[in-house]
Order: structure tokens, then sequence, then C-alpha cells
């Protein structure tokens, strides 16, 4: 059978365009309450995405952006933009969690599927991220004894693919699981064993580089795309500053103090090596958008201009994409 990695179709077709989004957590909108600061409304936000040279965003928490799908529709419109997808995470070790986050996956589902355009919006389902004492203070340091036993990781694996499988009957739209620090899938073995237990059909994979280089230890992030390629649906560009990671090891800095301190920095300045990203992508025939995210933080600076500096970083490699 064909692997399911759904990378576009550009053969014997138009080369494919570099498409580039941008997501509200890079204007300080994170899932964390141990991350968030003043808060930039959503217009600015999206008004700042545009002007900046992005064509794509996400939705962000629910009820940051419009919750009615026709003003919502409206206010990406009226900027040029398309929904690309949302963040939801749900508590995926706990059975208890599953009908609650069952619940919250159709509700945006069909907020998404209300707005969509083309290409169609991602479910980006996600575990619970930093709730769970152990996985959050030993972000980027994760060993065996803190992962999930052979029951739990078939709760986590059963939540996940019925909620895939639901969200693709109900909405019309696929799921892609989010890797991350401070989950319960963050090293390159978790998210290797999250995809053998997981319906292939239900669930893809969105490859986040730099939580993938923070979760590995290393920057090869191809390794990562190579060894993940037949389900990766959708790409997150992320930088990693390796030294910063090293002083988090050093230090028993959890997450979020690591990311205070710049563990994700902008694009170009830190240990992933985009180049090849774009290469590899082209060489798969990856036909989607990439979103960037910049875990823009209070005393971080203006989001705007590191929204900027990202996008002309990117326009500086693009042909290796081209």
């Amino acid at each position: 059978m064909e692997p399911k990695i759904l990378m576009g179709t550009t053969a014997g077709k138009e080369a494919a365009v570099f498409r580039v989004g941008n997501a509200p957590c890079s204007w300080g909108t994170l899932e964390f309450e141990e991350a968030k600061g003043e808060q930039i409304m959503f217009g600015q936000m999206l008004d700042e995405l545009a002007e900046t040279g992005y064509t794509g965003t996400e939705l962000g928490d629910w009820g940051y952006m419009p919750t009615d799908p026709i003003q919502l529709k409206a206010e990406l419109e009226n900027r040029g933009l398309v929904m690309l997808g949302a963040f939801v995470p749900v508590a995926l070790k706990d059975p208890d969690s599953h009908w609650a986050g069952l619940v919250t996956a159709l509700k945006t589902a069909r907020l998404l599927a209300d707005v969509a355009s083309e290409p169609k919006p991602y479910l980006v389902l996600a575990d619970n991220n930093g709730t769970v004492p152990a996985r959050t203070q030993n972000a980027g340091r994760v060993t065996g004894e803190l992962g999930l036993d052979p029951a739990d990781w078939q709760v986590f694996a059963q939540g996940a693919s019925k909620i895939g499988r639901t969200v693709l009957v109900e909405a019309g739209l696929q799921t892609v699981f989010h890797h991350h620090c401070a989950g319960y899938v963050e090293t390159p073995d978790e998210i290797d064993r999250f995809l053998d237990l997981t319906d292939p059909d239900a669930v893809g994979l969105v490859f986040d580089t730099g939580h993938f280089a923070y979760g590995a230890g290393h920057c090869d992030v191809i390794q990562g795309m190579e060894r993940f390629k037949d389900r990766i649906r959708y790409v997150h560009l992320k930088d990693f500053e390796p030294e910063v990671a090293r002083q988090a090891r050093d230090q028993g800095w959890n997450y979020f103090e690591a990311l205070r301190h710049g563990v994700f920095c902008e694009l170009g300045k830190g240990g992933v090596d985009f180049p090849a990203v774009l290469r590899w992508l082209k060489q798969n025939n990856y036909n989607g958008y990439v979103l960037v995210e910049q875990d823009v933080l209070p005393g971080m600076g203006s989001p705007r201009e590191s929204a900027r500096r990202n996008r002309d970083y990117l326009r500086s490699i693009e042909d290796n994409y081209a």
C-alpha cells in the first residue's frame, strides 16, 4: 500500500508555491497561563500578520478570534488570509478527559470547516502540555522512566484516534497531532510509538522543527522528517537555540523558564537548518502551508518586528523550495 503522506501532487504540474502562515502565539497568545502577558487583540494581530507578509493563520485559544463563522470569515477575507488550523489540547492519558476533549475538538473543527478555503484547515490535536510536573520540569531532557506505560499508551492513542475519526466524519477535516515539549509525546521514540498506535487514516502528524530539536536534544530535524514522513501532513517552522537548551539542562530549568530564556529563537538565529528543511519539503512534494511560530513573551520585543524578520529570513532562503 502507498503511504498516506498527502504531501501535495506537484509532479507534472507547475512548481509549488511556497506559502507561509503565522500564528497568534507569535503575538504572545500562548495557551499556557505561565507564559501569557498583555494580550494583543486579534484585529491588531491579524493586521500585523498580513502586513508582514503572511497569508494564513491559526485560530488561537477558543474565543480569541470571533467564534461566529460569518464574522470570522469576513475578518480573514478582508485581509486576504486563510485559516490553517486550530490547536486543541486534551489530557489524552486520562480517559475521563476524552469526552470533553472530543466535544471541544468538534466545536472547534466545525468552526474551522465553516470558514474553510483551500487548503482545508487541520484540527491540531495535542496533549495537555505543561500540566504534568515531571514532564514540564524535564522538557528537553526526558528519559524513559518519565514516559507512559503500555496501558497508558493504549488509552492515549485510542483517545487520539477517536477524536480524529469523529472530526473527519462530522466536520470533514483531518486531524494532525502536535508533538510538543512538556507533554507526553516529545522525544523521537515517543513520536514513533504514538504513530505506531494510532490510526493513520484518522491522525496525521504536524511536524514542528523546534519542538523536535528540543525534544530530541539535537538540531538534525531532517532525520526526524525522514523518520516520520509517511505521516506528516503539516509543518510548523520554529527555531531552537542549543546554548539555551544546554543552560536549561545544566541549571534544571523547566519548560517555561527555557521559553522565557529564548530556547525557541527567531528563525535563522538558532541551530535548525532551514535551507535543508525547505529542500526536504521540495523533494517530498510538500505543497501545503508552513506555519511560523515564534513564542514572543513579555519583554522579548515587538511581535510585529519579530514576525517581519522571520518572514524576511524565509524569503532569503526560498530558492531552496522553488
